[in-house]
Protein backbone atom coordinates (compact mmCIF):
# COMPACT_ATOMS: atom_id res chain seq x y z
CA UNK A 1 0.00 0.00 0.00
CA UNK A 2 1.42 3.37 -1.07
CA UNK A 3 1.13 5.10 2.32
CA UNK A 4 2.17 2.25 4.60
CA UNK A 5 3.89 3.59 7.69
CA UNK A 6 3.35 7.25 6.82
CA UNK A 7 2.22 9.36 9.77
CA UNK A 8 -0.38 11.89 8.66
CA UNK A 9 -1.94 14.43 10.98
CA UNK A 10 -5.29 15.76 9.77
CA UNK A 11 -6.34 19.12 11.21
CA UNK A 12 -9.97 20.25 11.02
CA UNK A 13 -11.03 23.86 11.28
CA UNK A 14 -14.62 25.10 11.30
CA UNK A 15 -16.57 24.68 8.07
CA UNK A 16 -19.33 22.60 6.52
CA UNK A 17 -16.70 20.70 4.51
CA UNK A 18 -15.59 19.05 7.76
CA UNK A 19 -18.00 16.22 6.97
CA UNK A 20 -15.64 15.17 4.14
CA UNK A 21 -12.76 14.71 6.57
CA UNK A 22 -14.12 11.45 7.99
CA UNK A 23 -14.00 9.95 4.49
CA UNK A 24 -10.49 11.36 3.99
CA UNK A 25 -9.26 9.71 7.19
CA UNK A 26 -10.88 6.39 6.23
CA UNK A 27 -9.28 6.41 2.77
CA UNK A 28 -5.86 7.19 4.22
CA UNK A 29 -6.19 4.33 6.70
CA UNK A 30 -7.13 1.98 3.83
CA UNK A 31 -3.82 2.85 2.19
CA UNK A 32 -1.77 1.97 5.24
CA UNK A 33 -1.27 5.42 6.76
CA UNK A 34 -1.23 6.10 10.48
CA UNK A 35 -3.66 8.97 11.01
CA UNK A 36 -4.16 11.28 13.98
CA UNK A 37 -6.77 14.04 14.09
CA UNK A 38 -6.67 17.49 15.65
CA UNK A 39 -9.82 19.63 15.81
CA UNK A 40 -10.43 23.27 16.57
CA UNK A 41 -13.37 24.24 18.76
CA UNK A 42 -15.21 25.52 15.65
CA UNK A 43 -14.73 22.20 13.85
CA UNK A 44 -16.63 20.39 16.61
CA UNK A 45 -19.72 22.38 15.65
CA UNK A 46 -19.80 20.54 12.30
CA UNK A 47 -18.61 16.99 13.11
CA UNK A 48 -18.09 15.22 16.42
CA UNK A 49 -14.72 14.08 17.76
CA UNK A 50 -16.26 10.63 18.29
CA UNK A 51 -16.81 10.25 14.53
CA UNK A 52 -13.17 11.05 13.77
CA UNK A 53 -12.00 8.78 16.58
CA UNK A 54 -14.05 5.92 15.15
CA UNK A 55 -12.59 6.18 11.65
CA UNK A 56 -9.01 6.90 12.75
CA UNK A 57 -8.83 4.43 15.62
CA UNK A 58 -7.01 7.07 17.68
CA UNK A 59 -8.09 9.64 20.27
CA UNK A 60 -8.88 13.06 18.79
CA UNK A 61 -6.79 15.94 20.16
CA UNK A 62 -8.16 19.42 20.77
CA UNK A 63 -6.35 20.79 23.87
CA UNK A 64 -3.16 22.82 23.65
CA UNK A 65 -1.97 21.65 27.06
CA UNK A 66 -2.81 17.98 27.55
CA UNK A 67 -2.37 16.50 31.05
CA UNK A 68 -2.40 13.01 29.51
CA UNK A 69 0.52 13.77 27.21
CA UNK A 70 4.14 13.32 28.10
CA UNK A 71 5.28 16.46 29.99
CA UNK A 72 1.82 17.90 29.34
CA UNK A 73 2.84 19.15 25.90
CA UNK A 74 0.77 17.22 23.38
CA UNK A 75 1.43 19.75 20.64
CA UNK A 76 5.15 18.99 20.68
CA UNK A 77 4.57 15.23 20.65
CA UNK A 78 2.17 15.48 17.70
CA UNK A 79 4.44 17.94 15.88
CA UNK A 80 7.35 15.50 16.09
CA UNK A 81 5.17 12.48 15.25
CA UNK A 82 3.83 13.69 11.91
CA UNK A 83 5.37 13.09 8.48
CA UNK A 84 2.76 15.45 6.99
CA UNK A 85 0.23 17.85 8.47
CA UNK A 86 -2.87 18.47 6.34
CA UNK A 87 -5.50 20.99 7.44
CA UNK A 88 -8.73 19.96 5.70
CA UNK A 89 -10.89 21.98 5.77
CA UNK A 90 -8.75 25.09 6.17
CA UNK A 91 -11.09 28.01 6.84
CA UNK A 92 -10.35 31.63 6.00
CA UNK A 93 -9.84 32.29 9.70
CA UNK A 94 -7.34 29.45 10.08
CA UNK A 95 -5.41 30.57 6.99
CA UNK A 96 -5.20 34.07 8.45
CA UNK A 97 -3.93 32.77 11.78
CA UNK A 98 -1.34 30.54 10.10
CA UNK A 99 -0.19 33.44 7.91
CA UNK A 100 0.22 35.63 11.01
CA UNK A 101 2.16 32.90 12.82
CA UNK A 102 -0.32 32.73 15.70
CA UNK A 103 -0.14 29.86 18.18
CA UNK A 104 -3.34 30.28 20.16
CA UNK A 105 -4.74 26.74 19.91
CA UNK A 106 -3.44 23.23 19.40
CA UNK A 107 -3.67 23.22 15.61
CA UNK A 108 -1.83 26.50 14.94
CA UNK A 109 0.77 25.75 17.61
CA UNK A 110 1.74 22.37 16.24
CA UNK A 111 2.00 23.89 12.72
CA UNK A 112 4.73 26.16 14.10
CA UNK A 113 6.35 23.34 16.06
CA UNK A 114 6.45 20.63 13.40
CA UNK A 115 9.43 19.98 11.11
CA UNK A 116 7.05 18.14 8.74
CA UNK A 117 5.56 19.73 5.61
CA UNK A 118 2.24 21.48 6.20
CA UNK A 119 -0.54 21.40 3.60
CA UNK A 120 -3.82 23.31 3.58
CA UNK A 121 -7.05 22.49 1.72
CA UNK A 122 -8.96 25.80 1.66
CA UNK A 123 -12.73 25.66 2.14
CA UNK A 124 -14.91 28.76 2.38
CA UNK A 125 -17.48 30.95 0.67
CA UNK A 126 -16.40 32.12 -2.77
CA UNK A 127 -16.39 35.79 -1.77
CA UNK A 128 -14.29 35.06 1.31
CA UNK A 129 -11.84 33.15 -0.88
CA UNK A 130 -11.63 35.99 -3.40
CA UNK A 131 -11.09 38.67 -0.74
CA UNK A 132 -7.64 40.29 -1.07
CA UNK A 133 -6.85 39.46 2.57
CA UNK A 134 -7.38 35.73 1.95
CA UNK A 135 -5.38 35.87 -1.27
CA UNK A 136 -2.52 37.65 0.53
CA UNK A 137 -2.59 35.04 3.28
CA UNK A 138 -2.43 32.20 0.75
CA UNK A 139 0.44 33.90 -1.07
CA UNK A 140 2.33 34.31 2.22
CA UNK A 141 1.84 30.65 3.09
CA UNK A 142 2.97 29.58 -0.39
CA UNK A 143 6.16 31.65 -0.04
CA UNK A 144 6.86 29.79 3.20
CA UNK A 145 6.56 26.48 1.32
CA UNK A 146 3.17 25.59 2.77
CA UNK A 147 1.46 23.23 0.32
CA UNK A 148 -1.79 24.76 -0.96
CA UNK A 149 -4.15 22.07 -2.28
CA UNK A 150 -7.21 23.54 -3.95
CA UNK A 151 -9.78 24.86 -3.69
CA UNK A 152 -12.13 23.53 -6.33
CA UNK A 153 -14.97 25.48 -7.93
CA UNK A 154 -18.67 24.74 -7.90
CA UNK A 155 -21.90 24.98 -5.92
CA UNK A 156 -21.47 25.87 -2.25
CA UNK A 157 -23.60 25.17 0.82
CA UNK A 158 -24.65 28.83 0.99
CA UNK A 159 -26.03 28.66 -2.55
CA UNK A 160 -23.18 30.57 -4.20
CA UNK A 161 -21.19 29.18 -7.12
CA UNK A 162 -17.46 29.79 -7.43
CA UNK A 163 -14.05 28.90 -6.00
CA UNK A 164 -13.83 27.79 -2.39
CA UNK A 165 -14.98 24.15 -2.29
CA UNK A 166 -12.61 21.81 -0.49
CA UNK A 167 -11.11 19.17 -2.77
CA UNK A 168 -12.83 15.80 -2.58
CA UNK A 169 -11.26 13.21 -0.24
CA UNK A 170 -9.85 11.07 -3.06
CA UNK A 171 -8.33 14.13 -4.73
CA UNK A 172 -6.53 14.90 -1.48
CA UNK A 173 -5.45 11.26 -1.12
CA UNK A 174 -3.92 11.43 -4.61
CA UNK A 175 -2.01 14.60 -3.72
CA UNK A 176 -0.74 12.98 -0.51
CA UNK A 177 0.42 9.92 -2.44
CA UNK A 178 2.22 12.12 -4.96
CA UNK A 179 3.84 14.01 -2.09
CA UNK A 180 5.37 10.81 -0.73
CA UNK A 181 6.28 9.25 -4.10
CA UNK A 182 10.07 9.15 -4.70
CA UNK A 183 10.77 11.40 -7.67
CA UNK A 184 14.53 11.67 -7.98
CA UNK A 185 14.83 9.14 -10.81
CA UNK A 186 11.90 10.16 -13.02
CA UNK A 187 14.05 12.34 -15.30
CA UNK A 188 17.48 10.98 -14.44
CA UNK A 189 19.89 11.74 -17.28
CA UNK A 190 17.22 13.46 -19.41
CA UNK A 191 18.30 16.70 -21.10
CA UNK A 192 15.56 19.28 -20.65
CA UNK A 193 15.35 22.85 -21.92
CA UNK A 194 12.75 25.38 -20.88
CA UNK A 195 12.04 29.04 -21.46
CA UNK A 196 10.85 31.41 -18.75
CA UNK A 197 9.94 35.03 -18.07
CA UNK A 198 8.91 37.80 -20.46
CA UNK A 199 10.64 39.15 -23.53
CA UNK A 200 11.34 42.82 -24.16
CA UNK A 201 10.88 44.24 -27.64
CA UNK A 202 12.81 47.51 -27.97
CA UNK A 203 11.22 50.69 -29.29
CA UNK A 204 14.33 52.80 -28.74
CA UNK A 205 17.37 52.64 -26.39
CA UNK A 206 15.20 53.29 -23.29
CA UNK A 207 11.71 51.96 -24.06
CA UNK A 208 10.34 48.52 -24.81
CA UNK A 209 7.15 46.47 -25.16
CA UNK A 210 6.78 43.66 -22.64
CA UNK A 211 4.28 41.91 -20.33
CA UNK A 212 3.70 41.12 -16.66
CA UNK A 213 5.39 37.70 -16.54
CA UNK A 214 7.58 37.31 -13.44
CA UNK A 215 9.25 34.07 -14.50
CA UNK A 216 8.27 32.39 -11.23
CA UNK A 217 6.51 29.44 -12.84
CA UNK A 218 9.36 28.76 -15.27
CA UNK A 219 12.02 28.98 -12.57
CA UNK A 220 9.95 26.67 -10.33
CA UNK A 221 9.80 24.19 -13.21
CA UNK A 222 13.57 24.40 -13.65
CA UNK A 223 14.08 23.66 -9.96
CA UNK A 224 11.61 20.76 -10.06
CA UNK A 225 13.30 19.30 -13.15
CA UNK A 226 16.68 19.30 -11.42
CA UNK A 227 15.14 17.61 -8.39
CA UNK A 228 13.80 14.89 -10.72
CA UNK A 229 17.31 14.28 -12.05
CA UNK A 230 17.21 16.20 -15.37
CA UNK A 231 20.08 18.12 -16.94
CA UNK A 232 18.40 21.52 -17.24
CA UNK A 233 19.06 24.45 -19.57
CA UNK A 234 16.98 27.52 -18.72
CA UNK A 235 16.59 30.23 -21.37
CA UNK A 236 15.34 33.24 -19.44
CA UNK A 237 14.00 36.63 -20.36
CA UNK A 238 14.75 39.58 -18.03
CA UNK A 239 13.62 38.64 -14.49
CA UNK A 240 14.83 39.30 -10.94
CA UNK A 241 15.10 35.69 -9.83
CA UNK A 242 18.04 33.63 -8.60
CA UNK A 243 19.14 30.75 -10.79
CA UNK A 244 18.12 27.40 -9.22
CA UNK A 245 21.08 25.29 -8.12
CA UNK A 246 22.26 22.90 -10.82
CA UNK A 247 20.59 24.79 -13.67
CA UNK A 248 22.46 26.14 -16.71
CA UNK A 249 20.99 29.58 -17.42
CA UNK A 250 21.15 31.51 -20.69
CA UNK A 251 19.83 35.10 -20.52
CA UNK A 252 18.12 36.86 -23.42
CA UNK A 253 16.08 40.02 -23.94
CA UNK A 254 13.94 39.78 -27.07
CA UNK A 255 11.85 37.06 -28.65
CA UNK A 256 14.27 36.89 -31.59
CA UNK A 257 17.18 36.35 -29.20
CA UNK A 258 15.24 33.67 -27.31
CA UNK A 259 14.40 31.92 -30.57
CA UNK A 260 18.04 32.01 -31.69
CA UNK A 261 19.37 30.59 -28.42
CA UNK A 262 16.72 27.86 -28.26
CA UNK A 263 17.31 26.71 -31.84
CA UNK A 264 21.08 26.76 -31.30
CA UNK A 265 20.85 24.25 -28.43
CA UNK A 266 17.63 22.32 -29.12
CA UNK A 267 19.18 19.37 -30.99
CA UNK A 268 20.73 18.11 -27.75
CA UNK A 269 17.44 18.22 -25.81
CA UNK A 270 14.96 15.42 -25.13
CA UNK A 271 12.23 17.56 -23.52
CA UNK A 272 11.36 21.18 -24.29
CA UNK A 273 8.97 23.26 -22.15
CA UNK A 274 7.94 26.66 -23.52
CA UNK A 275 6.92 28.50 -20.33
CA UNK A 276 8.07 32.00 -21.32
CA UNK A 277 5.54 34.73 -22.10
CA UNK A 278 6.98 35.58 -25.51
CA UNK A 279 5.81 38.73 -27.27
CA UNK A 280 3.90 37.85 -30.44
CA UNK A 281 4.99 41.06 -32.16
CA UNK A 282 7.95 43.46 -32.09
CA UNK A 283 8.44 46.98 -33.49
CA UNK A 284 9.39 46.81 -37.16
CA UNK A 285 12.10 49.43 -36.63
CA UNK A 286 14.03 50.37 -33.48
CA UNK A 287 14.99 54.01 -33.13
CA UNK A 288 18.72 54.57 -32.59
CA UNK A 289 17.99 57.44 -30.19
CA UNK A 290 15.24 58.10 -27.65
CA UNK A 291 11.96 58.92 -29.35
CA UNK A 292 10.98 62.46 -28.38
CA UNK A 293 7.46 63.54 -27.56
CA UNK A 294 5.86 65.67 -30.26
CA UNK A 295 2.76 67.88 -30.39
CA UNK A 296 0.77 65.07 -32.02
CA UNK A 297 -1.90 63.38 -29.88
CA UNK A 298 -1.25 59.93 -31.33
CA UNK A 299 1.69 57.81 -32.37
CA UNK A 300 1.62 54.87 -34.75
CA UNK A 301 4.07 52.02 -34.22
CA UNK A 302 4.27 49.34 -36.91
CA UNK A 303 4.77 45.85 -35.51
CA UNK A 304 6.04 42.70 -37.15
CA UNK A 305 5.39 39.11 -36.08
CA UNK A 306 8.01 37.40 -33.92
CA UNK A 307 9.12 33.82 -34.62
CA UNK A 308 6.93 31.17 -32.96
CA UNK A 309 9.47 29.35 -30.80
CA UNK A 310 7.40 26.40 -29.60
CA UNK A 311 5.89 25.77 -33.07
CA UNK A 312 9.34 25.81 -34.66
CA UNK A 313 10.65 23.34 -32.09
CA UNK A 314 7.64 21.04 -32.56
CA UNK A 315 8.18 21.09 -36.35
CA UNK A 316 11.76 19.78 -36.16
CA UNK A 317 12.35 16.38 -37.83
CA UNK A 318 13.66 14.88 -34.58
CA UNK A 319 11.76 17.10 -32.19
CA UNK A 320 11.98 16.73 -28.43
CA UNK A 321 8.90 15.99 -26.35
CA UNK A 322 7.37 19.47 -26.59
CA UNK A 323 5.22 21.12 -23.94
CA UNK A 324 3.54 24.48 -24.41
CA UNK A 325 1.74 26.88 -22.10
CA UNK A 326 -1.50 28.76 -22.73
CA UNK A 327 -2.24 31.76 -20.51
CA UNK A 328 -5.82 32.71 -21.32
CA UNK A 329 -8.52 34.99 -19.91
CA UNK A 330 -11.54 33.09 -21.32
CA UNK A 331 -12.46 29.86 -23.15
CA UNK A 332 -9.33 28.22 -21.74
CA UNK A 333 -9.99 24.68 -22.97
CA UNK A 334 -11.01 25.81 -26.46
CA UNK A 335 -7.86 27.88 -27.04
CA UNK A 336 -5.55 25.37 -25.37
CA UNK A 337 -6.77 22.42 -27.43
CA UNK A 338 -6.54 24.50 -30.61
CA UNK A 339 -2.93 25.42 -29.80
CA UNK A 340 -2.09 21.81 -28.93
CA UNK A 341 -3.20 20.54 -32.33
CA UNK A 342 -2.28 23.51 -34.50
CA UNK A 343 1.31 23.67 -33.25
CA UNK A 344 1.88 19.92 -33.05
CA UNK A 345 2.59 19.85 -29.31
CA UNK A 346 2.77 16.73 -27.15
CA UNK A 347 1.22 18.50 -24.16
CA UNK A 348 -0.04 21.91 -23.14
CA UNK A 349 -0.56 23.41 -19.67
CA UNK A 350 -3.32 26.03 -19.61
CA UNK A 351 -4.39 28.50 -16.97
CA UNK A 352 -6.85 31.35 -16.65
CA UNK A 353 -4.74 34.37 -15.73
CA UNK A 354 -7.89 36.41 -15.14
CA UNK A 355 -8.59 34.43 -11.96
CA UNK A 356 -7.27 35.69 -8.66
CA UNK A 357 -4.24 33.85 -7.34
CA UNK A 358 -3.14 32.32 -10.63
CA UNK A 359 -2.16 35.20 -12.90
CA UNK A 360 1.15 36.89 -13.58
CA UNK A 361 3.29 37.69 -10.52
CA UNK A 362 1.17 35.48 -8.22
CA UNK A 363 2.89 32.94 -5.96
CA UNK A 364 0.18 30.37 -6.63
CA UNK A 365 -1.20 28.88 -9.82
CA UNK A 366 -3.63 26.25 -11.14
CA UNK A 367 -3.35 24.39 -14.43
CA UNK A 368 -5.39 22.18 -16.70
CA UNK A 369 -3.06 19.96 -18.69
CA UNK A 370 -4.09 18.58 -22.08
CA UNK A 371 -2.48 15.98 -24.33
CA UNK A 372 -3.91 14.34 -27.49
CA UNK A 373 -5.65 11.51 -25.62
CA UNK A 374 -6.55 13.07 -22.29
CA UNK A 375 -6.43 15.85 -19.74
CA UNK A 376 -6.08 16.43 -15.99
CA UNK A 377 -6.51 19.29 -13.54
CA UNK A 378 -3.70 20.43 -11.24
CA UNK A 379 -5.52 22.48 -8.55
CA UNK A 380 -4.39 25.78 -7.08
CA UNK A 381 -1.09 25.43 -5.22
CA UNK A 382 2.16 27.23 -4.64
CA UNK A 383 4.14 27.41 -7.86
CA UNK A 384 6.99 25.26 -6.50
CA UNK A 385 4.59 22.51 -5.52
CA UNK A 386 2.61 22.82 -8.75
CA UNK A 387 5.82 22.61 -10.77
CA UNK A 388 6.61 19.28 -9.11
CA UNK A 389 3.20 17.86 -10.03
CA UNK A 390 3.48 19.10 -13.63
CA UNK A 391 7.03 17.75 -14.10
CA UNK A 392 5.94 14.37 -12.70
CA UNK A 393 3.13 14.28 -15.27
CA UNK A 394 5.47 15.35 -18.10
CA UNK A 395 7.94 12.63 -17.08
CA UNK A 396 5.22 9.98 -17.12
CA UNK A 397 3.98 11.00 -20.58
CA UNK A 398 7.53 11.30 -21.93
CA UNK A 399 8.36 7.76 -20.82
CA UNK A 400 5.07 6.48 -22.28
CA UNK A 401 6.20 7.64 -25.74
CA UNK A 402 9.91 6.87 -25.61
Amino acid sequence: MPLTGKRILIGLSGGIAAYKSAELVRRLKERGAEVRVVMTESAKSFITPLTLQAVSGEPVSDALLDPAAEAGMGHIELAKWADLVLIAPASANTLARLSAGLADDLLTTLCLATPAPVAVAPAMNQQMYRHPATQDNLATLARRQTLVWGPAQGAQACGDIGPGRMLEPMELVTLIERHFTPKTQLLSGIRLMLTAGPTREALDPVRFISNHSSGKMGFALAQAAVELGAEVTLVSGPVSLATPAGVRRLDVESAAQMHSVVMEHIDAQQIFIACAAVADYAPKTVASHKIKKTTADTMVIELTRNPDIVANVAALPNKPFTVGFAAETRDVEKYARDKLGRKGLDMIAANNVAKEGQGFNADTNALTVFWPTGQTDLPLAGKNELAGHLLTLIAEKYHDTH
